[in-house]
């Protein structure tokens, strides 16, 4: 399902240093959560488009890459997606039962996690996860990260070193709740683009999740 890499990657070293760019950037915003005038969604957001921009930039084959991937089988890849999102959200739903039997602490760190979005615009929060937020995750941590990644250490040492760095970040937040969601998230969209080396798959799962689990059937 997926379409061929194309041109060479970027260097090795260019795809670590883009990596650790947006382990300080994201550290930073689940550390600290404001910056100045910016909310968390804001903050967030802008952290996307600085590492897609990035990856683009330092990846050159990347937009044809794209490009061919929204060019094959588009309808199959979305229904993929749409599928996938409905099984990460029910995974989270019993694995919610069984944390809030299992941990002391489950139903506070859950509430700290929507409690990021209260007091702001209901249709903000909708447009930057779906505009910005879900779409340009995926474009950077597994189109472009882990694709580069499994380039050179191979596909399951690119799919697990992703998945770690990607929930790594998050504990910064210190809420032990979102990091185990992080971890299950990188873990299945990792196994998702390993599978099927579609952006546009992981994007459609990713931005459907993130709506359902933060705007239309919250926990």
């Amino acid at each position: 399902m997926g379409v061929s890499a194309g041109r060479p990657g970027p260097h090795p070293r260019l795809v670590a240093g883009a990596g650790a760019v947006a382990a300080a950037l994201f550290i930073a915003l689940f550390r600290f959560r404001r910056l100045g005038p910016l909310d968390f969604w804001t903050w967030i957001a802008a952290n996307v488009v600085l590492v897609v921009v990035l990856s683009l930039v330092l990846d050159r084959g990347y937009a044809a890459r794209l490009r061919r991937d929204v060019a094959s089988a588009p309808l199959r890849k979305i229904g993929t997606g749409i599928a996938s999102a409905a099984v990460l959200y029910a995974v989270f739903a019993a694995g919610r039962l069984l944390a809030l039997r299992l941990f002391p602490f489950a139903a506070a760190g859950i509430g700290s996690v929507y409690a990021l979005k209260s007091g702001l615009p209901l249709l903000r929060v909708v447009l930057l996860i779906a505009l910005v937020v879900g779409p340009g995750e995926e474009l950077f941590w597994r189109g472009f990260f882990q694709h580069n990644v499994a380039e050179t250490a191979g596909r399951r040492r690119g799919f697990i070193l992703t998945a770690l760095l990607y929930a790594a970040v998050h504990l910064a937040s210190g809420n032990i709740m979102l990091v185990l969601a992080a971890a299950v998230c990188g873990l299945f969209w990792g196994w998702l683009y390993l599978r099927f080396r579609s952006p546009l798959v992981n994007i459609v799962s990713h931005t459907l999740w993130d709506l359902a689990v933060f705007v239309a059937f919250p926990f």
